[in-house]
This record gives C-alpha cells, structure tokens and sequence, in this order.
C-alpha cells in the first residue's frame, strides 16, 4: 500500500484573509496533513459583467462582485502565502478556476495540479493542465460516467503526465446516502489494473459531514485525500458546513494514519507468534 496523502483544503474559507489562511496552514501542519491546498479565480474570466451585478448580501458589500472580490486573495498575498509556507515547511497549492489563473500558479511551482470538478468537463483546460507535466489530481463530480472520466484521463495519457483520479460527488455538504464509495474500488480496477500507464493513485475529495466516511475512502484504498476544512464552520461561506474544523482534522488525520496499523499483514497473531490464516485438516 503506498503512503495516503492527505490535503487540508482551505478553499476559500480564509474569507479573503492572509492572516486566516496562514493559521489554517499551521493548524493543518501540526495536524499532521501533508499539504494545504487554496483556490484561485480571475474574477473578470469567471463571471460576466450582468453575474457580478446580481444582489447579493455578504459580509463584503450587496452585489455578487463584492463578495467574490472580498473573499479572494490577491496574487501578492498568494506569493506571501506561498513564502509563509516554505520557511514553515508546508507543502502547498491550489485549485484554479481559470486558465489565467493557473498559467499564473505555475510560476510558483506548487507541489501539484488540481483540477476542480467543474473544470473536469472542459478538454481544452485539462489539455493546458496535462501539457504542464506536473502530478495533477482530478475530481470527478460532474463527470456522469466511467466513460467520461476515461476520456478526460486519456488526455493526460497521451500527453504523458501523472495523475490520480479523485472520486467526488459535487454537492455540498453532501448526503451520506449519496457518497457512493463503492466507485473507489472500481476506479482502482479501470486506471491501476487497466491500461492507463500515467494514473499512480486513485484519490477522495469529501464533502460530507464528520470524518467516517473519509477514513472508509482511505480504507477503500483512496490514497490521495482532500478535505475542506475551516477555523469556524459557522462562518460565511459556502464551504463552511462541509468542512471540518481544527478538531476534526487532528481526528481524521489520526485515523487515516491508523488505518495500517489496523489492517495489519493478514497473518494471524497468537502472543507473539505469526500464524499463517490457512489452514489444513
């Protein structure tokens, strides 16, 4: 079994603070996750001029624009962020929601890709994502299908460059009835049993509620996992009710490290005697 990566994901949940996002990466370090992971848009490539108009009450102001603005953190305050995490030894990066956007974090040299589910949709985007070599992670929520995730894997294929797939159901938070972890192993099966040479893990991005059903993806064998989390989830935002709070990461955490300790080597202990599990009359 290789090694689980965990991702404390801050998103957005900073709330346009450097100051929050920092702690979050610190909290997350002592937590003993492997990286922190922020998003990233250009407001002008994601929203029209009539969407950034619209009415909309937020701590920042009452149309959408000032939300989205506030709630961003500017490229300055991303460098600051990226430097913060270097001195403490945080490995870091980002989700981009535009090509302008992750031509930019390139420059950073972040320690991986992510490709959100709602860009997972578009070839163009993962052909640009693919071309820049590096590890990149892709969540499937709005991909409907085992076809559809083939497809968008087999752009990284040919273009030679490593990834894993994420298994993600876009809604948030989410059901429980609705994760369907089941499709972990049958990911497994298609990408590291099948004929797609550049897949090296299948991976998780939760969004429910609490940390079980992450530890049972992990068991499932996702390696990669990535979870929101936030200082507060009774702040502002989105995210926040899907996410889990300084506690709950130091749990989840924990008992996704356990979990081969727990498995074991299927051999079956007597004192402390290995006994094979066969057995004959």
């Amino acid at each position: 079994m290789k090694e689980r990566k965990i991702i404390a994901e801050i998103g957005i949940n900073h709330n346009g603070s450097i100051e929050s996002a920092k702690t979050m990466a610190l909290i997350a370090k002592e937590a003993g996750a492997d990286f922190v992971k922020l998003q990233k848009r250009d407001i002008s490539s994601c929203y029209s001029i009539e969407e950034l108009r619209e009415p909309c009450k937020s701590p920042w102001g009452s149309t959408v624009e000032a939300k989205v603005r506030g709630r961003e953190l500017s490229w300055d305050e991303v460098s600051d962020f990226a430097r913060f995490c270097e001195k403490n030894e945080i490995g870091w990066s980002a989700s981009c929601f535009d090509a302008k956007s992750f031509k930019e974090l390139q420059s950073y040299e972040p320690a991986f890709n992510k490709v959100p589910s709602g860009l997972a949709i578009h070839r163009d985007y993962l052909q640009m994502v693919a071309k820049a070599k590096r590890l990149t992670l892709i969540s499937t929520g709005l991909l409907g299908s085992m076809d559809e995730i083939i497809s968008a894997a087999e752009i990284f294929e040919d273009a030679g460059c490593e990834y894993v797939i994420n298994h993600c159901v876009a809604l948030y938070p989410c059901p429980e009835e609705r994760l369907n972890l089941r499709v972990i192993p049958r990911l497994i099966d298609t990408f590291l049993y099948g004929d797609m040479a550049h897949c090296s893990a299948i991976g998780y991005s939760g969004h429910e509620v609490g940390i079980l059903p992450t530890v049972i993806a992990a068991q499932f064998g996702a390696i990669w996992i990535e979870r929101h989390f936030t200082l507060d989830r009774a702040w502002y935002g989105a995210d926040q009710s899907a996410s889990l709070e300084p506690q709950g990461l130091h749990r989840l955490v924990r008992d996704i490290r356990s979990l081969s300790l727990l498995q074991g080597d299927s051999l079956k202990l007597k004192g402390d005697e290995k006994i094979p599990v066969s057995w004959k009359p």
